[in-house]
């Protein structure tokens, strides 16, 4: 575990808000176009939700972790409560909505990893900025707080200005991709987007490292005082006020893509909580992230920080991987 030790008893290492869907997953050949039918291979539920799948990634990286979320009163959401409870979150942060399904996301998984979703917000769409309210403490005590777009952006805002006056790091996952407001790009300590994501923040088309840094430099001016642009198997780009560093990806073989920016940004928010800086964080999560896509599922596929820890030193010890 990543030792981090905080004084107060209602502190968190991190406190992450988001979402919580129940993934139906189909295997398919390729992705479907517009108009197109085509018969899948397997088929499976799995728990997911890009919320909670940075909250378990956190969690099982070694954190302390808060999780706000909201689910519906039906038996999806059941089930869910009794996965979170099992990891080890505070029942607290599970919160249920009586008059809202539980969150449902349509993934479909090709053979070559890559992945299209599709989501239904359900009770994600009631997480609403009130909700927040009993939590201020345990977020401004917090480490870092972890936060991503499928949730309402008013109650973005709000934990962000939260976290802001307490002085706590903001890492922000902007997924799914839409326009974010210039006075909370200023309060993110960090943002992750990835090439679309990223291109729709800047109006820069990132489809390599080059443009990627020529993005990062445009969110940096936009206020944003760190950007990791995630580019798949072509590794990340980190851009700071010093410049930027372009870091490689360990290379598997891809089996399902579906959360790995998710476990990525989880990695990222406990390293940075236990004191690590980013360019040791980096390369910690996209270990993380490598291991995930070797594997079927969403949360199934987090590896643990043991996981990960002695796959780290097989490819050191290996030569293969070197940054």
């Amino acid at each position: 575990m990543i030792p981090v030790s905080r004084s107060n008893s209602q502190s968190f290492d991190v406190v992450t808000i988001g979402s919580s869907n129940q993934d139906l997953v189909i295997r398919v050949p390729h992705i479907p176009v517009a108009g197109e039918t085509i018969l899948g291979n397997q088929s499976g539920l799995f728990l997911g939700g890009k919320g909670a799948n940075q909250a378990v990634a956190a969690m099982r990286g070694g954190g302390r972790v808060l999780f706000i979320t909201k689910v519906g009163k039906d038996l999806f959401g059941q089930n869910m409560m009794t996965h979170f409870y099992r990891e080890g979150f505070p029942a607290e942060g599970i919160l249920v909505d009586s008059n809202e399904l539980t969150g449902m996301a349509q993934i479909w998984v090709a053979e070559s990893g890559e992945n299209a979703i599709t989501v239904a917000p359900g009770a994600n769409s009631k997480l609403l900025p009130a909700d927040l309210e009993e939590f201020t403490e345990s977020i401004r005590l917090s480490g870092v707080v972890l936060m991503q777009l499928e949730i309402p952006m008013e109650t973005v805002s709000r934990a962000v200005e939260l976290a802001w006056q307490g002085g706590v790091k903001v890492i922000l996952n902007p997924a799914p991709a839409q326009l974010l407001n210039p006075d909370l790009l200023r309060r993110v300590w960090l943002l992750t987007p990835n090439e679309s994501e990223a291109t729709l923040l800047t109006g820069v088309r990132v489809d390599g490292v080059e443009s990627a840094k020529n993005a990062g430099q445009k969110l940096l001016q936009q206020g944003v005082q760190n950007v990791i642009i995630t580019l798949g198997e072509r590794g990340s780009v980190f851009c700071h006020g010093k410049g930027s560093r372009h870091f490689d990806a360990y290379q598997v073989e891809a089996v399902d893509s579906t959360a790995a920016g998710d476990v990525f940004n989880g990695f990222v928010a406990v390293a940075i909580a236990s004191g690590k800086n980013l360019e040791d964080a980096i390369p910690f999560a996209s270990a993380a992230a490598a291991l995930s896509v070797g594997r079927p599922g969403a949360q199934v596929s987090i590896p643990t920080f043991d996981e990960v820890h002695q796959f780290m030193k097989a490819q050191e010890a290996s030569g293969i991987f070197s940054n």
